[in-house]
């Protein structure tokens, strides 16, 4: 060793070497780089999501887009709306000619002749039930034959047929009026008139025909997102969500819900129990407003049938074991407490136990 240490004193500038300062710095950045990339793996958490797009509906059908049909055939006399128009309730839409411009006239006078008709079977059948009366208490009496009694009571039976009949015919002449005062369409209740789809008055309709695209106003609206099916399962009733509208400015982080700009808050309020044709599962998605937190954008922005890109909310884990799961394709895990322990138990570092579920 002595004579190592002698050699090396001859070597001046091999002794006199140092290692740069910037490489030191560039060493100690990535040391550091490292620690801190591993340390943001194993304790930042990660909100696992499951989310797919889907548009704007509503839960009540009553309030969703609708047809206006034309209640009976005729033509077209008059519109009262036009395209984009705003009506409320009972609000006229459009008349309805027939084409027999008469033919009120002569269903009233029909009416009044079957109104008359009627009115004299019920005094024929008084008037045969009081001979009724009369012809048993001269056969009790001896005074009268049976068989005079006997058509006294056919008579009656023939008369109460006439009163029947007469009244069918006065229902079967108010149902055909009532369906020709059907003339004028009503609007069914608030709302806007999308779109016009009958003709002008020389256009012949029939009944059931569709005149107009009707859309409700102040309706209910939720959300509704389709889901795959492997996905599907870990969706429960009540689970929190963030949603995206489709043309509002928005910062989405879908793994930090917190931080994420323009998204809004949501919460599943069902679930199919079956399939769609292709495979995936329909979610809704109904508006919460937690405190500090704005409501939905109005209908003016976020109107029906308009896109959507929800995401419901799951459970808690660390950003390495996400990172991890999505290269692997392994569902997400089960948030505790939703009725599946072994699935809400299982650690990030036993993933095995998912590696049967593996897309």
């Amino acid at each position: 060793m002595a004579a190592i240490e002698q050699d090396m004193m001859h070597f001046t500038t091999l002794k006199e070497m140092r290692v740069p300062r910037v490489f030191r710095a560039v060493f100690f950045i990535l040391l550091f780089a490292f620690i801190a990339g591993v340390a943001f793996l194993l304790y930042v958490p990660w909100v696992q999501t499951t989310g797919g797009r889907g548009v704007v509906t509503t839960l009540n059908p009553n309030e969703r887009q609708q047809d206006i049909n034309a209640l009976v055939s005729g033509r077209i006399e008059e519109w009262y709306v036009r395209d984009g128009s705003a009506v409320k309730k009972n609000d006229p839409i459009v008349r309805i000619a027939d084409i027999d411009p008469q033919l009120i006239q002569r269903l009233e006078a029909e009416r009044a002749q079957v109104e008359v008709q009627l009115q004299a079977a019920k005094s024929a059948l008084a008037t045969a039930e009081i001979d009724q009366r009369r012809m048993e208490e001269l056969f009790r009496e001896g005074l009268a034959a049976r068989r005079d009694y006997e058509q006294a009571q056919i008579r009656v039976d023939q008369m109460r047929g006439s009163v029947a009949e007469a009244e069918a015919n006065l229902t079967r002449t108010n149902v055909g009026l009532s369906r020709q005062s059907n003339q004028l369409v009503t609007a069914p209740r608030d709302g806007f008139i999308q779109s016009i789809n009958g003709g002008d008055a020389a256009t012949y309709i029939n009944a059931g025909d569709i005149l107009a695209t009707f859309v409700p106003e102040n309706s209910e609206r939720v959300i509704e997102i389709f889901l795959d099916g492997r996905d599907v399962g870990l969706v429960q009733t009540g689970a929190p969500a963030r949603v995206q509208f489709e043309g509002w400015p928005t910062v989405q982080f879908s793994g930090w819900p917190s931080v994420a700009v323009g998204t809004f808050a949501g919460e599943v309020i069902a679930v199919d129990q079956s399939a769609q044709a292709d495979g995936r599962f329909r979610v809704l998605i109904g508006e919460t407003v937690p405190e500090g937190e704005e409501p939905w954008p109005t209908e003016r922005y976020a109107r029906f049938g308009a896109t959507v890109q929800a995401f419901v909310l799951l459970d808690t884990v660390p950003v390495g074991y996400e990172i991890w799961r999505q290269l692997n394709n392994f569902p997400p895990e089960l948030p505790a407490g939703s009725g599946n322990s072994t699935t809400a138990q299982r650690l990030p570092s036993q993933p095995s136990g998912t590696s049967g579920t593996s897309g």
